[in-house]
């Protein structure tokens, strides 16, 4: 994949089955994490949570802080905007 004169960096990283495994598992990691990357800044800006909002944009957790500010936070800031 990158050649660097004769050097191929990817069977020194990656050897065969090492990086079809890597792929196979960052792949599916990767759409878990933008999904709910996707759902909290939606819901951190529709509740003008502009703190969290760059919190979750700067912070990749792999979707933990994301599901954290879903299903706990964003309901707390909903349930205060209402009053």
């Amino acid at each position: 994949m990158y050649n660097y004169g004769g050097f191929d960096a990817t069977s020194v990283f990656f050897p065969g089955v090492l990086a079809g495994w890597l792929s196979a598992f960052l792949i599916p990691v990767a759409l878990w994490s933008v999904f709910w990357m996707g759902w909290a800044l939606w819901k951190a800006a529709k509740n003008d949570s502009k703190g969290w909002f760059i919190v979750l944009l700067l912070v990749h957790t792999m979707g933990i802080l994301d599901i954290i500010y879903i299903f706990l936070i964003s309901k707390k800031s909903a349930k205060k905007g209402k009053k």
